[in-house]
């Protein structure tokens, strides 16, 4: 039975499954699972500039990754049900506001896909 495509490049197909296959015995040249929730652009921006900051408002990652209003609503959500991030809604006086935090899991998600994209890169260096 043929492989598809995603699992040829290594990207897994669920977002939030266990990370327990990155740290199986790969053959020489084969590229690590990368983590489909993490991997996609705007979701891996939201979880690398909460890696440097305590906290971020709506706002700060909407102006840090210049998408929409609905973009950043999504996939902080998608981010928010794997466990990667925490999001809290509050008003300061009036203004509704909403603030996110990465989780631990969240960072430890990010180590695992640093880890996995410096050696996919390692690999690609090597052919």
């Amino acid at each position: 039975m043929a492989r598809s495509q995603s699992a040829r490049k290594g990207i897994r197909s669920q977002p939030g499954t266990p990370h327990s296959k990155s740290h199986e015995r790969r053959l020489p040249g084969e590229i690590p699972e990368l983590d489909r929730l993490i991997h996609e652009r705007i979701r891996l921006g939201i979880i690398s500039a909460l890696a440097v900051n305590d906290s971020l408002s709506f706002s700060d990652l909407k102006r840090l990754l210049r998408t929409t209003d609905g973009n950043l609503s999504v996939h902080a959500r998608k981010l928010e049900e794997g466990g990667y991030l925490t999001c809290r809604k509050f008003f300061e006086g009036r203004i509704p506001r909403t603030e996110y935090r990465l989780t631990a899991a969240g960072r430890r998600g990010l180590e695992e896909y640093l880890r996995n994209m410096e050696e996919v890169i390692r690999v690609a260096r090597e052919r």
